[in-house]
């Protein structure tokens, strides 16, 4: 059994290095890049030698699920990994994907544990936990589904989907200021993607959905035990909050 592995990529020439090095069990490996103006194509190409590696380079236009349906149509095989530039397979994921491959595969989608690392610290509670214990929809068969939303986007199949132990490891917003610009731009696509949807909003939600998100994430979610770390992610994603509102307002 081969299998694809689809990366998408704008900028990420600080990590993209570290991605492809995690991705060398795959068959193939297709970089779908958003018109890069760093080195991050230079060091894509770098690893042509080690490995079959197609850059194809597409406008996202502010729609991520679109971005990876398209990465999905250009793999050559039936199975598709799909990882961010900012994220790479563990080891032990690594192995444990080969493993299931060499036998009879149960599902036609698999949930993938992420673990995200935040200024040097593995984050285990608040905002990330969800995807830290549930996961995310990350290896598929072609033609079982599709990637819905604009940001944040979901794969959605009506077949069965398994559930692997391992984890990507996740590296976002390794300074402050990379952070906020993240937010800056996530917010805006997220209020033009309500506003499209006939979303409206009004003071009180902006004044307390932010509020209330920080609550649940520090407290409920129990962000406070991650430290420093832990409160700063809660409250820049509680800003990313009341960004998106605001500015969906100002639609």
């Amino acid at each position: 059994m081969k299998i694809s592995a689809v990366v998408l990529t704008k900028n990420e020439e600080k990590n993209i290095e570290k991605c492809l090095k995690s991705l060398q069990f795959c068959n193939e490996i297709i970089v779908v890049d958003d018109f890069s103006n760093d080195n991050t194509k230079e060091i894509v190409k770098k690893f042509k030698s080690l490995k079959v590696i197609k850059i194809i380079e597409k406008n996202l236009n502010g729609d991520f699920a679109s971005q990876r349906n398209f990465g999905i149509s250009k793999a050559s095989f039936d199975w598709v990994l799909l990882v961010d530039a900012d994220e790479e397979v563990s080891e032990e994921l690594n192995k444990e994907i080969i493993s299931i491959f060499k036998g009879k595969l149960k599902s036609d989608a698999y949930y993938l544990n992420r673990r995200d690392y935040f200024w040097g610290h593995e984050m285990k509670y608040g905002e990330v936990v969800d995807v830290r214990n549930r996961g995310i929809i990350r290896l598929i068969k072609k033609g079982t589904g599709k990637f819905l939303g604009n940001v944040h986007e979901v794969y959605y199949t009506s077949r069965n989907a398994g559930h692997l132990k391992n984890y990507i490891n996740h590296f976002p917003h390794q300074t402050l200021t990379e952070f906020i610009d993240t937010i800056n731009i996530y917010s805006s696509l997220r209020a033009q993607e309500l506003f499209d949807a006939g979303k409206t909003t009004n003071v009180f939600d902006i004044l307390f959905t932010p509020l209330i998100k920080f609550k649940v994430n520090y407290f409920l979610k129990l962000g406070f035990l991650d430290g420093v770390p832990g409160f700063v992610y809660a409250f820049l994603m509680s800003f990313h909050s009341f960004l998106v509102r605001g500015k969906l307002y100002l639609k």
